[in-house]
């Protein structure tokens, strides 16, 4: 089977000036100059942010200033660039949340390697981390870029919690101990 060659036509006078094509990038150039400035002077003015945005990961606390975190670990194993690195501590006996399992000792979220997924906010049984609207993060080195437990649950705040997980427990357990 022989290949037959496309035979191109030949370009006419306008089309070998390009003046065509400079007369229509001019066009879209005039219709901007009169358009209105949609330039945003940032930091002082910000974009509105979309709902369902996934912003900055970070923990919260419930309505009473406790942590919600237990240390369950399972938003360090669902991470998949693993920005998130927990360890496991012990809470003291005395303590009012005496109760709950565990809560984190050192809790790392390296914001370098984070890809705002979300991941980690839907696998927590807790409710205990959050992506919230913050988008500009920035530091002038790799340790800065590392959010440590103290940060974030400065970033995070508090959040009404609707499921008083730990004041059941306690209510459960005042009144077993009453009935015996």
């Amino acid at each position: 089977m022989a290949v037959v060659p496309l035979e191109r036509k030949p370009l006419s006078f306008a089309e070998r000036t390009y003046v065509p094509q400079i007369i229509s990038g001019l066009k879209i150039t005039i219709k901007r100059f009169f358009q209105p400035i949609e330039t945003l002077q940032y930091p002082e003015e910000r974009p509105a942010i979309p709902p369902g945005y996934r912003g900055v990961p970070t923990l919260v606390k419930d309505s009473n200033g406790r942590e919600k975190c237990v240390s369950c670990q399972l938003c360090e194993f669902v991470c998949p660039p693993k920005a998130i690195r927990i360890t496991p501590g012990e809470i003291d006996p005395a303590a009012p949340n005496a109760h709950v399992e565990k809560a984190p000792k050192a809790f790392d979220i390296d914001m370098l390697r984070c890809i705002y997924c979300g991941l980690c906010q839907e696998v927590c049984p807790e409710e205990a981390i959050w992506l919230q609207n913050q988008f500009s993060m920035t530091g002038y080195t790799r340790a800065e870029m590392v959010n440590h437990k103290d940060r974030l649950y400065e970033l995070g705040g508090t959040l009404p919690d609707e499921h008083f997980k730990w004041d059941k427990k306690k209510a459960a357990e005042e009144h077993g101990n009453a009935h015996h």
